[in-house]
């Protein structure tokens, strides 16, 4: 368990997530959509009839609920394209192992497959938008994409509402039922409040991206090419737009062949849209408040750090876990 944890970069093993963002942009898109991280929630789904019979799904539901509320936090704050992009897959399994501790192990399937679409889709713009910027990766040097780059920040943009679980888009069909069944299951007070405040900080950060790549101004000595007629960088992505724009219906149909819907009041069905609208809403105003300048102040340290679990843990795991196992294998498989 604690190995698969590690694997899909669950609290408290979190910090490496983003500090893989430095390989390659194509690299990244593959292993942090659909296989390195991916790989220890698959674990989990296909040893489902070994969770049920101990009492580990509780477990998962608390590290899945704290992991999605403190890479919302950081990601909020994030100024590195691919690590924001990165905080949003951490955000995304977080909420699998959710619905894996609630017992619905197909349902978090679903949402992987749909989930592996956009993402992959999202690390591909980025690298777009990086190449075009003079590999710069900070969003505060990236904007005026509307103008310059308009087929790509169209295709990223759909790629964050699909994210974001925009009504008939892929990302809707899965997260959309995910978080209705955290309603009516009612775990407790905590977990839901958390995985409300959570889906908001997703739509917040998620515009916060979309505003400031297409419409802020960019620092004109850092351009390096606006060009978006490359057929074969753009052909990627077009490939992949379809599946993100129908792919969700699709997949549903496929996973869940018997029909059924999901009865709520009104105040509980309209929760989740209405969360969503208002994080746009006020993610639009501060944007046009601030003028897009993105700046990390001392109050906001410990949240950009993933409240020092980088620290923590490099201290920890490498400085005392490397000494120790070094002392291991020079005392016994060296003896």
């Amino acid at each position: 368990m604690a190995a698969r944890i590690t694997k899909r970069a669950q609290i408290p093993f979190s910090a490496w997530l983003p500090a893989a963002m430095a390989a390659p942009t194509p690299v990244s898109a593959l292993v942090h959509s659909s296989t390195l991280v991916t790989a220890g929630v698959y674990l989990l789904i296909r040893h489902r009839f070994i969770l049920r019979r101990t009492s580990l799904l509780k477990y998962l539901l608390l590290v899945g609920t704290m992991t999605i509320f403190i890479a919302g936090m950081r990601a909020i704050k994030e100024l590195d394209i691919k690590k924001v992009v990165a905080l949003s897959t951490l955000r995304q399994l977080g909420l699998i192992i959710i619905i894996i501790g609630a017992g619905l192990p197909l349902l978090g399937f679903f949402h992987l497959l749909s989930h592996a679409y956009f993402k992959a889709m999202l690390f591909m713009c980025a690298g777009i938008l990086i190449h075009r910027i003079k590999d710069y990766q900070d969003i505060r040097t990236i904007g005026l994409g509307v103008t310059f780059l308009p087929l790509t920040i169209r295709i990223f943009t759909t790629a964050n509402l699909s994210l974001c679980g925009m009504p008939f888009i892929a990302g809707f069909y899965s997260k959309d039922l995910i978080l209705e069944i955290v309603i009516i299951n009612s775990f407790n007070t905590f977990i839901f409040f958390i995985a409300m405040v959570s889906t908001f900080l997703t739509v917040f950060y998620t515009c916060r991206l979309s505003f400031l790549t297409g419409t802020s101004f960019v620092k004109r000595e850092r351009i390096y090419s606006l060009l978006d007629y490359d057929i074969k960088i753009v052909a990627g992505i077009r490939v992949l737009l379809l599946p993100t724009l129908g792919g969700g219906n699709f997949l549903r149909w496929r996973i869940f062949s018997s029909g059924g819907a999901i009865i709520l009041p009104r105040r509980l069905k309209l929760l989740v849209p209405l969360l969503i609208i208002r994080a746009a809403v006020l993610n639009k105003s501060t944007h046009l408040r601030d003028k897009g300048q993105t700046t990390r102040s001392k109050r906001t340290w410990s949240v950009s750090n993933m409240v020092f679990m980088p620290l923590t843990f490099r201290v920890i795991l490498r400085e005392r876990g490397l000494l120790s196992a070094k002392m291991f294998t020079k005392n016994n498989d060296r003896a």
